[in-house]
């Protein structure tokens, strides 16, 4: 699989952008970020959105997703797929044809730009030529972990999550970890306040995992402390950390 980072970071500013995470140009995980880093013809390329939860820097690209699509004249298609939580929300508070139009009924309530599709959680679900495996982690409002697997290769995304345990137990053999860490340790409070992780507990969600993963690729950082959180990840020496970054790719 190859993974491209549209966004990878915990705040918006020059420079860093929110979580969007792009499969093989047809796959993408969240949604916080998505025309600001594609053309016109890679957004084509959108088939399915695995969304994690409904908060702004995680969906806020799906709407202008649609817009360019229907703007554009292409007859393309796209599915969000989510928890009933997630669909019920981005309908009643973002594309509710007061914030955003409903593009769930445009160009035409027929034949529509984007369609919703409900998760079922914990058992494994075909999308497109991945499987997917979706879990419930540990935040504020409903949120999924994914893990998606695709010709024997297997990556796990847990969106935001604070610490949590299901999600390990079903991680299996993993190419690659794309996991949160949004604190320095000292902020460890607010951090479990609102269903984050800092490197300190990061270090023990790792150690829940029956087999290390391949690859440890760190998202969702503060900017204004990332400095600080890189630091204190480079000294728990754990085999294959890397800190994503807006624009690379990775081949898994």
């Amino acid at each position: 699989m190859k993974l491209r980072v549209l966004g990878c970071s915990g705040a918006e500013f020059p420079g860093h952008s929110p979580s969007g995470f792009l499969i093989d140009g047809s796959l993408l995980l969240d949604a916080g970020t998505v025309g600001a880093a594609l053309d016109q013809e890679e957004q084509r390329g959108i088939e399915h959105i695995l969304v994690t939860h409904c908060h702004m820097d995680h969906v806020r690209g799906i709407p202008f997703l649609a817009d360019n699509i229907v703007v554009s004249g292409s007859s393309h298609k796209v599915q969000v797929i989510a928890s009933a939580e997630v669909i019920a929300a981005i309908g009643s508070h973002v594309m509710n044809g007061l914030i955003w139009p409903d593009f769930s009924r445009i160009p035409t309530p027929q034949d529509p730009v984007l369609s919703y599709r409900e998760v079922p959680v914990e058992t494994e679900f075909q999308v497109g030529d991945y499987s997917v495996l979706a879990c419930r982690v540990n935040h504020p409002v409903p949120a999924l972990g994914y893990r998606v697997t695709r010709g024997g290769v297997s990556l796990l995304y847990t969106g935001d999550t604070g610490p949590t345990e299901r999600i390990w137990e079903l991680a299996g053999d993993l190419a690659a970890l794309v996991v949160e860490v949004s604190f320095p340790s000292a902020m460890e409070e607010i951090a479990l306040m609102t269903g984050h992780l800092t490197p300190a507990l990061l270090a023990k969600e790792l150690v829940k995992l029956s087999r290390p993963p391949r690859r440890v690729l760190i998202t969702h950082l503060k900017p204004q402390y990332q400095e600080v959180i890189a630091g204190e990840l480079a000294s728990l020496a754990i085999p294959g950390l890397e800190i994503l970054q807006d624009g690379a790719t990775y081949q898994l």
